[in-house]
């Protein structure tokens, strides 16, 4: 199988050319053609000399994956899925804003982690994502965008924010998901504050990603207060206490000085109670940090609902009233089921225009 050249920066794409007997400043047309202007094929790349494309078709590939379908929500939501060329599949999502662009990545086909209440993990794990397959959803979104512009803002058109929290858990495809994090900000320019990694709490990656002292920010998907629960909720993470998780973030803050967020999936009649409020309010104080609750997002077959919206409020007013800066999710796309925890590898509906 050719080597696909999605996945290396300016700097390897330089190298790689000049081992072709060519000058490094192949290397950056090739990598403008690839990040900058979306191209799928060597055949596309016309300043590019013919010697040149021929000897990249016989050796490589741009490494674009397939976009099977596209789904559009009634909000603006864009929820792709693309196929890799092993055949394996993942969904992707664009967030229209009026002042941004947002995609939501898979790292992952699949995830291991098997949170009871999240779609991902009925369609079991299969592999990891290389950094090319994570970057190319980004690509895959920003065309689609583009193709719809005349329907959006304009400055929706460009992709400026990136958030890791689709299929999978990131930390758990390190090497890959940083490659992909430097790549969005060098090749395509995404501001690092822009970047936001979300992991479910997997502790020695949490560590490792504060040794980085990167400026990305740090979402890490909490959901309950307690370990008895939270071991109830998400049993492939069972491993590590939830002062454990706590620990490791105030090493993240003390490391790179930034504030994390702590996602907390609201399941009606669950976790949403006053009494995991105030444990939840006890466990945070102190720390730099803030809350973004989600009310959940309907799986079918998965037995939980969501909690009505006096709880919600009842839930915020206890953070908020401990002085805990707390948001709530905007539910985006749930009619696609594109919305935090709908994520699968389903074809879905056909492809729309």
């Amino acid at each position: 199988m050719p080597t696909a050249l999605l996945g290396l920066d300016t700097e390897e794409l330089r190298a790689l050319v000049q081992e072709e007997g060519e000058p490094a400043y192949r290397g950056n047309q090739l990598a403008e053609w690839i990040y900058r202007r979306g191209a799928c094929t060597f055949d596309e790349m016309t300043n590019l000399p013919d010697t040149l494309r021929v000897r990249l078709n016989k050796k490589y590939e741009v490494g674009r994956s397939r976009v099977v379908t596209v789904q559009h929500s009634r909000d603006g939501t864009a929820k792709l899925l693309v196929e890799m060329s092993d055949g394996a599949r993942v969904e992707t999502v664009g967030l229209p804003y009026a002042d941004r662009f947002s995609c939501c990545l898979s790292t992952q086909v699949g995830c291991p982690v098997g949170c009871v209440f999240c779609a991902t993990g009925l369609s079991g794990y299969t592999r990891n994502l290389t950094p090319g397959e994570i970057v190319g959803q980004a690509l895959a979104v920003q065309e689609e965008a583009q193709r719809h512009s005349s329907q959006i803002d304009e400055h929706s058109c460009r992709i400026d924010h990136i958030t890791f929290m689709g299929m999978g858990e990131p930390l758990l495809n390190y090497a890959a998901t940083m490659k992909a994090i430097e790549l969005l900000n060098r090749e395509l320019d995404i501001a690092m504050r822009h970047l936001t990694l979300s992991t479910v709490g997997f502790v020695p990656g949490i560590r490792r990603l504060a040794q980085e002292k990167s400026q990305i920010t740090l979402a890490v998907s909490l959901h309950a207060p307690t370990d008895s629960l939270r071991r109830r909720l998400i049993p492939g993470m069972a491993k590590w206490s939830v002062a454990e998780i706590i620990d490791a973030c105030h090493e993240y803050v003390q490391k790179t000085g930034r504030r994390v967020t702590f996602e907390y999936c609201l399941l009606g009649g669950v976790n949403d109670g006053i009494a995991e409020a105030r444990e939840l309010t006890g466990l945070l104080r102190g720390l730099n940090c803030h809350v973004n609750l989600i009310p959940y997002n309907s799986v079918h077959g998965l037995g939980f609902h969501r909690p009505s919206r006096k709880d919600v409020r009842a839930f915020r007013e206890v953070l908020s009233g401990a002085g805990i800066q707390v948001t709530q999710r905007v539910q985006r796309g749930p009619d696609i089921d594109a919305a935090c925890g709908q994520l699968r590898q389903r074809t879905g509906a056909a492809l729309s225009s």
